[in-house]
Parts: structure tokens; C-alpha cells; sequence
């Protein structure tokens, strides 16, 4: 068959019904977690969010070093630094989910619960994503990357890795540097999570952190071992959302003229998981928009979240999990400015207004 295999197609579909499942059945939620942590003080979401990136590094990079996989080699790690992209598409990204009420995976699980919103704002981002990467907006963001990108390799440095980057500035070698990089990341953000007691009694929080961390690290697997064909290798990669939906949306579209991809087959699973979960726990329900103005705030989020997220390559999960398990810096930078956003975008719906949002901010600070 054209390209990856039928393993690693079938590993995409059972990784995204997990995923599909266990945020259905927890809750779990990016866009969730910075309103809980900003309108309420409540950090719950927000610490299983933070343990699922532990989780993640921790696996990813005991298969990396172990030889399993070579992490090297997916597009986070590449010496092209898109520092513009993953600042302001990350911004963008998480303005755009707030108005849209979650994240691309959380909107591919809502629309398994039968979430009419959730179609839409699907579709909108499909094409926004699809613009940014191949269409009509892709002109301005290659010409933006070509003004702004920096050649780590004309530094001497062969990735972005961050552990790379702090052993060249302090003068160590980058293998114990990575390990460094690798371990204190994931001791601090399990303290940080662990820490505070409510967080260790919520055990749907706790389970939520390590099984969405587990399904990225499951991610890299099936790509990484299943997708190792000699003929047609799969790309070394695993969950993300905003690409993947357009390119679903284009293969729905022109069925024998697309190729089936893992990224495909997650986003299909997810659905599916979440579909088969709300039926078999009872909480399938029907919802669609409440009024004009809901309609009018889901389309600008899922436009602004299909072409944030192309621009800082990837999402809430692409990047502020999958990309952040890898140690790449533009990933660490993207998922900052997605907090950004998100917050930016929680005081948007507070004040009505962008520059009440602003005034809020700065008075808060």
C-alpha cells in the first residue's frame, strides 16, 4: 500500500481511541485548565496537564536513549528555530481556543459526545489549518519563517533539543546534557504537580495525567517501531491535532487521491473513542450553539486555532505535550505563548472587549 503501513495505521486508530476515551471519561482539558487555574484558583487541570508532559518525557526519552527510537529525527527537533511562528502562532492558538471552548483534541472528543459546535469549529479549523499549511495563508507564513528562522546549524548545533542548547552554552558535552535537560524537566513538573495535596486526591486528575502522557509516548512507538518499514517508513511523530485535521478533511474529500496517515487514523480514533465512550457511560448529548454571538465566537476561536497552530507546528498537545517530550525549545516556547493566549482570552470573554482584556491584565499585574 502507498504510504505508512497497515501497522501503523491500525497503531494511530487504537491511540486515538484511547485518547478519545480517557478525555471523555476525565475531562481532561487544556483550555479547561487555564480557566479553572485563572477564574477559580482551582490548579487541578491544570497539574494533569503538567504530569501528562512528565509522563511524556520520561517515555519518550527512555525510548530515545534506550535506541528504540530516534527523536532526533521528527520535526521538533530540527535546527530550523521557528522562534516568531511558535511565539506568535502559539499566542494566537490560545486566544483561539478559549473562544472556541477547548483545544483541537478536546473538540474532536466534544464532537464524539455529539457536540454540534464542536462540528463546526472542527471543519473552520480543517480549513484555516489547510490554509495556513498548503493555501492561501501559507504564502505569508514561508515568508514570514524565511525572514525570521534561525539556522541552529549555523551555530555549530545539530538540533533544538534544549539540553543541546544549555550544554553549548555552559560548555558540556550534549549527551549528559540532554540527560540533565530531560531529567530535571520531569522531576520539577512531577514536584510541581505532586506537591499540592488536592491534586493527589483527585485521582480522575491523576489518571488523566498519566494516561494522556502514556498515549504520546505510545505515539512515538507506533510511528517509531511499527512505522519503521524499510519501503515506507512512517514520519517519526505522534499526537497532534491542527494539521491533522485538515489533512482529514482533505482526505475525506478526495479519498483516492489522499493518503491514509497516522495522523489521520488518531484523529478518526479519537471520535470514535469518545462516541463509543459517552454512549457507553450515558452522557451522549446533543448540544448546538446558543445564540448568534456563540456561533460568531466558536468560528473566529477555530479560525484562529486552525492558523496558530500551523504556525507554531502544533497544539496544546502537538506542542505543549508531544513537542515538549521531545525537549524542543520552540515547543517550551510555543506552549508559553499558548498560556499567553489562553489567558488573553479568558479576560476577552470576562471584559467583552479586547482592550478592557488588556487593561484587566496589566491591573491584575
Amino acid at each position: 500500500m502507498d504510504g505508512p503501513s497497515t501497522l501503523t495505521i491500525l497503531g494511530g486508530v487504537v491511540v486515538g481511541l484511547t485518547f478519545g476515551a480517557v478525555v471523555q471519561r476525565t475531562n481532561f482539558c487544556t483550555m479547561g485548565a487555564i480557566s479553572d487555574l485563572v477564574l477559580m484558583g482551582d490548579g487541578r487541570r491544570f497539574r494533569a496537564w503538567c504530569l501528562a508532559i512528565a509522563v511524556a518525557v520520561i517515555g519518550t526519552q527512555a525510548l530515545h536513549f534506550g535506541g528504540i527510537i530516534d527523536v532526533d529525527k521528527s520535526i521538533y527537533l530540527t535546527t530550523n528555530l521557528g522562534w516568531v511562528g511558535a511565539i506568535v502562532g502559539g499566542a494566537i492558538f490560545g486566544l483561539g481556543m478559549t473562544l472556541a471552548g477547548g483545544c483541537g483534541g478536546k473538540t474532536l472528543v466534544r464532537l464524539g459526545s455529539g457536540n454540534l459546535k464542536s462540528l463546526v469549529v472542527a471543519l473552520v479549523l480543517g480549513v484555516f489549518a489547510y490554509m495556513t499549511l498548503r493555501g492561501l495563508i501559507a504564502v505569508l507564513r514561508v515568508r514570514l519563517e524565511a525572514a525570521t528562522n534561525i539556522d541552529l546549524k549555523a551555530h555549530g548545533l545539530t538540533s533544538q533539543n534544549v539540553g543541546e542548547l544549555a550544554g553549548a552554552a555552559f560548555g558540556l558535552p550534549s549527551g549528559p546534557a540532554r540527560v540533565l535537560a530531560a531529567t530535571a524537566l520531569a522531576l520539577g513538573l512531577l514536584v510541581f504537580c505532586l506537591h499540592n495535596a488536592e491534586f493527589r486526591r483527585s485521582g480522575r486528575d491523576l489518571l488523566a495525567g498519566l494516561l494522556v502522557g502514556l498515549t504520546v509516548v505510545a505515539g512515538w512507538i507506533v510511528t517509531g517501531v511499527l512505522g519503521a518499514d524499510e519501503f515506507e517508513p512512517a514520519p517519526l511523530a505522534s499526537i497532534t491535532f491542527v494539521a491533522p485535521v485538515g489533512e482529514s478533511l482533505q482526505y475525506l474529500m478526495t479519498f483516492t487521491g489522499s493518503t491514509l496517515t497516522f495522523g489521520i487514523a488518531v484523529v478518526a480514533g479519537v471520535v470514535a473513542g469518545s462516541f463509543t465512550t459517552a454512549l457507553a457511560t450515558g452522557t451522549f448529548r446533543v448540544e448546538s450553539f446558543v445564540d448568534r454571538g456563540d456561533l460568531i465566537r466558536h468560528l473566529v476561536g477555530s479560525a484562529l486555532m486552525g492558523a496558530g497552530g500551523v504556525m507554531a507546528l502544533g497544539c496544546t498537545v502537538g506542542q505543549g505535550i508531544t513537542g515538549v517530550s521531545a525537549l524542543a525549545f520552540g515547543s517550551l516556547t510555543a506552549w508559553v505563548s499558548i498560556l499567553g493566549g489562553g489567558y488573553l482570552g479568558i479576560k476577552l470573554l470576562e471584559q467583552e472587549s479586547l482592550g478592557g482584556a488588556i487593561r484587566a491584565i496589566f491591573a491584575r499585574s
